[in-house]
């Protein structure tokens, strides 16, 4: 991501409707499809600036890679962990090890995904498994996605088939930023119609974080269980195919 990107995450993850309601959606998302009952061993590829360790760290231990170096230290300082650094396939981490890896809108980063997923399926534990988001419906690409640098906004399909070249089996998908697709998607059809595509960073008033952030946390009761069609992200849980 631009330097300016990462810094505006660090300010405002903790409170920014979006990162607040994708946390509990991710809780949820863990609590239904956890591997196994107990502790867990956990992997976060692309920790950023850490907003989602502590989250993490409810279900057991947790083990980072973030390669920015200033995000890295940042989630470092706020975390109390020691985080890698570098890229994937080039991080050595032990074979087996982990019960649950989660890349949390971090696989549209990566430009070789499939590669990387292939390298992750064998750091999972027997029964272990891998909790992705990324964000959905390529036609929304904007300006966001640039100064994110996103390679790519997925389809559900073509999620799915990333996963089964990488040698893993989807065992759940599902859209969630479902509620707030309508206004979402009339937000980037009008940016994209006049050519004055806003940011998407920015820190609304009080009233609206908290209007948006229960709209859009209420998904948590069904995002888990319900595979909803669409909406402006998606959720893949998958595991090693069996051979």
């Amino acid at each position: 991501m631009d330097r300016a990107a990462y810094d505006r995450m660090a300010e405002i993850d903790k409170d920014h409707w979006w990162f607040v309601a994708r946390r509990k959606i991710i809780a949820a998302l863990i609590e239904h499809h956890r591997p196994k009952a107990g502790p867990l061993r956990i992997l976060e590829v692309g920790a950023g600036t850490g907003s989602n360790l502590a989250l993490l760290q409810r279900f057991g231990t947790v083990d980072a890679i973030e390669p920015d170096d200033d995000a890295r230290a940042f989630a470092e300082q706020r975390s109390g962990l020691s985080i890698k650094g570098g890229y994937l396939p080039h991080v050595p981490l032990d074979d087996g090890a982990y019960d649950l890896i989660v890349l949390l809108d971090v696989l549209e980063h990566i430009p070789q995904d499939v590669e990387a997923l292939a390298y992750l399926r064998t750091k999972l534990a027997p029964g272990g498994r891998i909790l992705v988001t990324v964000p959905g419906a390529p036609w929304m690409w904007s300006a966001h996605d640039v100064a994110h640098h996103h390679q790519r906004r997925y389809t559900g399909r073509q999620l799915r088939e990333v996963f089964e070249r990488a040698g893993l089996a989807p065992r759940f998908l599902s859209h969630f930023n479902t509620l707030l697709f309508p206004l979402i998607a009339l937000v980037r059809l009008v940016g994209k119609i006049t050519g004055k595509e806003g940011g998407d960073d920015a820190m609304p008033s009080r009233p609206v974080n908290a209007v948006l952030t229960a709209l859009f946390g209420a998904e948590r009761h069904w995002v888990a269980s319900l595979s909803m069609p669409f909406g402006v992200s998606i959720a893949m849980v998958a595991a090693p195919t069996m051979r």
